[in-house]
């Protein structure tokens, strides 16, 4: 019988440890994203076998899916920003991630809605915080004008990573006119 209470216990910890740690719903970040009142659709995207090395070749990183969904919203017919949501393994363990992008291609602001790996990797918000208003160009990398997170080192990689894959997403689907 004690055998069985622990064999019960093993269970339930290791299905909470399987879980993934939800910091932030979909709707949460949508909600961040975008002001009240904005029309938000949910959209998807079907890249190209081009689209996808022109994005993989913006990003200076592997863009491996060729299907895209994301939100655009809009207010009087304005675009008003756009969100992306990218899944990154960071150490092992998965996080995912959300770019909320201006209409200008900048970065407004990344937000992390899951992270598996322990606390201690987790992104801080002030190291996210350095991420703000940046548009995708050589400087949007670690040991560019993004510092290192201390001991969140694969973090901090693959969170950038994560945010110049989603800019190079959305130039390709959204290209700037040319001035």
């Amino acid at each position: 019988m004690r055998a069985l209470g622990l064999l019960g216990a093993l269970v339930v910890l290791t299905a909470v440890e399987g879980q993934a740690r939800l910091l932030l719903s979909q709707k949460q970040a949508l909600d961040l994203a975008f002001p009240a009142g904005t029309a938000v659709e949910r959209k998807t995207a079907f890249l190209t076998e081009g689209e996808v090395k022109d994005a993989a070749a913006l990003a200076k990183a592997k863009v491996e899916s060729k299907v895209w969904t994301y939100y655009a919203a809009t207010s009087s017919g304005a675009p008003v920003g756009y969100a992306y949501f990218d899944r990154v393994v960071v150490r092992t363990m998965p996080a995912t991630v959300m770019a909320a992008v201006a209409p200008d291609g900048t970065l407004k602001f990344l937000e992390v809605l899951t992270f598996d790996e322990p606390d201690d990797y987790k992104a801080t918000p002030r190291w996210l915080d350095q991420m703000k208003g940046r548009p995708l160009d050589a400087d949007l990398r670690v040991g560019g004008l993004l510092r290192n997170q201390t001991g969140a080192t694969l973090t901090s990689a693959a969170f950038t990573e994560a945010a110049r894959r989603m800019l190079a997403v959305h130039a390709v689907l959204h290209p700037r006119e040319p001035r």
